[in-house]
């Protein structure tokens, strides 16, 4: 079983590294990840230095503006996770993937465990790149303590695997990467957003269980409505959910 699990995670790097699209999905991730940071940082300087005191946020720490560029460059990210599996479906090499590992389980578990150490690693990558592009960019208005900076390029790229993950396990399910992306964008932002425009109690508290809020409730360490550790635990158990769901779709179905 675990000879067998190994050959099926190798497989599926070979087949994820040999893909073109990849490696443009990583480049158009990081390209995304120095604007936006960049583009912050120049908010927070420009901010703290024009004649509205309302702007003022003094000085932030490079982590800080990583992690709110995350919210825009995940989906490059995600983009990478849902084509591991929707890409297969598209071109009909599911068939040939299924025949060489029988196990749908396997396969799907082989999937997740490339897609999360590949977006955990590119996670990292992409914290130590908006992290180099802001510190400058904001001048006296910023800080990098090294701690500190590199927890929150840990947390970022945390929740990058565990949204990788989400993102595998629905496209396994709904087998379209138009339609696994519209429903991403759908739970991680606008549904939630939606709750939350109205302000009222009950909605909010709803909209914090989603996995868009959770992560970002532990990206910021919050303690409030829960702490960052059961933001962490509420995006782990979607992610998880996902893959059930999807492991229930390929057993359900021809490929």
């Amino acid at each position: 079983m675990i000879d067998s699990l190994r050959g099926a995670v190798a497989a599926e790097w070979t087949k994820l590294a040999s893909v073109r699209s990849t490696w443009w999905t990583v480049l158009a991730g990081l390209l995304l990840m120095a604007a936006s940071a960049g583009q912050l940082a120049i908010y927070v300087a420009n901010g703290n230095t024009n004649d509205d005191p309302t702007d003022n946020a003094g000085v932030v720490t490079a982590g800080s503006v990583v992690i709110d560029a995350v919210e825009l460059t995940q989906y490059a990210v995600l983009a990478l996770a849902l084509l591991a599996i929707t890409a297969e479906f598209t071109s009909g090499t599911i068939r040939s993937t299924l025949q060489c590992t029988p196990s749908r389980g396997s396969v799907l578990l082989a999937k997740a465990v490339v897609a999360g150490v590949v977006t955990f690693v590119l996670g990292l990558l992409l914290g130590g790149v908006g992290t180099l592009v802001a510190r400058p960019v904001l001048g006296e208005w910023g800080s990098a303590p090294a701690a500190d900076t590199i927890g929150d390029i840990v947390a970022v790229a945390t929740y990058l695997a565990l949204v990788g993950v989400l993102a595998l396990g629905l496209g396994a399910a709904l087998r379209s990467a138009v339609l696994t992306i519209i429903v991403l964008l759908a739970t991680l932002m606008i549904v939630p957003l939606s709750l939350q425009e109205p302000d009222i109690a009950v909605l909010n508290r709803i909209a914090d269980v989603f996995p868009g809020v959770a992560g970002g409730h532990f990206l910021a360490g919050d303690s409030d409505p829960y702490p960052g550790a059961v933001g962490l635990l509420l995006l782990a158990g979607w992610a998880a959910a996902a893959l059930l769901l999807g492991r229930a779709a390929l057993r359900r179905r021809d490929a």
